[in-house]
């Protein structure tokens, strides 16, 4: 059986994405422009630090947070007519997770090119 590499799944995703570098996230975010998901697990959180006003939705629950029909939508955590802006810790997950809310009709989402390695030294504020 061949199966197709995680590489493999972020090279093509890549390809169908929009990608923004840490400073035009921090110029949205500044401007409240988007919504700002963390897509990393608790633990990274907990280790890493995380941005001060982001909103953190593990990658594994997005699409069921996000899906109005699923039981476990999240009604007004997100502004729906916002940007989504997602990073990871590297910006793979967000990749693919992007490629994903694109898959499911979402038009206006980005994923942070180097994740949060790249955020945490821009001009974000890391709590």
């Amino acid at each position: 059986m061949k199966i197709k590499s995680v590489q493999t799944l972020v090279s093509e995703a890549l390809k169908h994405i929009k990608t923004i570098n840490s400073e035009d996230a921090f110029k949205k975010f500044d401007q409240n422009e988007c919504n700002l998901i963390d897509l990393r697990d608790i633990r990274e959180l907990q280790n890493e630090g995380q941005v001060e006003g982001a909103n953190h939705i593990p990658r594994g629950m997005l699409e069921f947070w996000l899906d109005p029909e699923s039981p476990y939508f999240k009604e007004g955590k997100l502004d729906m007519n916002k940007e989504m802006v997602l990073f990871c810790a590297g910006g793979l997950r967000s990749a693919l997770a992007a490629k994903t809310l694109n898959d499911m009709g979402f038009k206006n989402v980005s994923h942070v090119d180097g994740g949060f390695g790249a955020i945490k030294h821009s001009k974000f504020k890391i709590i």
